[in-house]
């Protein structure tokens, strides 16, 4: 059996710059063992897998899994697999909203300024972390408790611990330990200093199966509950551009915008680098 995949770099200020994308298409054939094998043999952070919609509102509907596990949601998957759909029904340049079925409930994309964003999904947990949570954090991150100026849970489906911390150049000065004992997914944000963009700084880490922490280089879902906090908190006031992947050697850029209603939208660049085919599934 013979399945299409596209490979795509999501949130890249440039190509090869961004968070990649495995997007497969057509699977129907694979049950969750199969896409979840599949997925950890890619070796990426996430793989999407594309399927016709079941909701009648959606355009189509996606499966995302990470090493070990499936998400209900997740962002660059959302942009990259929409890139996807939108690249073979033709509708690159004459879709101009698109909604999404997954875990999640139904997502909306649209086109801004030439990109795709997605709305930001409610949050499924918030409010500030336990004590304890926040000591294995601050443990986790090698930072001290003085260098953190607030923390909450900001999970819209990963599973998201959101730190704020003084400056940008704090964010990039951390070196997390390798390993850790329970699972985790935490996300670090501060702000730049200067008046050029972009506005902040994010750095996000995780276990995989095996316990090992991982930097990803973009990461959309946790962008979008960080805007989120921080316009509800007024710690940012406008729209704003992210930073994210920069001690990867990555350079990716996610625009945080609001509307009129306060929805927060995701928006950034996607780019596909390589069409082809899985064989031996």
């Amino acid at each position: 059996m013979a399945l299409a995949i596209h490979m795509v770099d999501v949130f890249g200020a440039g190509a090869l710059s961004g968070n990649p994308l495995a997007v497969v298409i057509g699977a129907d054939a694979l049950d969750t063992q199969d896409m979840q094998r599949l997925t950890r043999w890619l070796n990426l952070s996430e793989t999407a897998f594309l399927f016709a919609p079941r909701h009648p509102e959606a355009d189509y509907r996606l499966r995302i899994f990470t090493l070990d596990r499936e998400m209900p949601f997740a962002g660059h998957p959302t942009l990259g697999s929409c890139h996807v759909w939108l690249s073979i029904h033709n509708r690159l340049e004459h879709k101009a909203a698109i909604v999404q079925e997954c875990g999640a409930g139904l997502v909306q994309i649209r086109r801004d300024r030439g990109r795709l964003a997605f709305a930001a999904p409610p949050l499924i947990r918030s409010g500030p972390p336990t004590a304890v949570e926040l000591d294995e954090a601050r443990q986790l991150l090698g930072i001290a408790a003085s260098d953190i100026l607030d923390a909450a849970w900001i999970d819209n489906g990963p599973g998201w611990l959101g730190i704020r911390l003084v400056s940008a150049e704090k964010v990039l000065s951390i070196a997390p330990a390798r390993r850790w004992h329970t699972r985790v997914d935490v996300g670090v944000i501060g702000p730049h200093t200067n008046d050029d963009e972009p506005g902040f700084e994010v750095r996000a880490f995780f276990s995989d199966h095996r316990g090992a922490i991982v930097e990803d280089p973009v990461t959309g879902s946790l962008n979008a509950s960080f805007a989120q906090w921080l316009f509800k908190t007024g710690i940012a006031r406008d729209n704003y551009i992210a930073a994210q992947g920069t001690c990867l050697g990555r350079k990716g850029r996610i625009y945080l915008t609001r509307d009129e209603a306060d929805q927060v939208w995701v928006g950034g660049e996607t780019r596909t680098h390589v069409k082809g085919e899985l064989h031996g599934l």
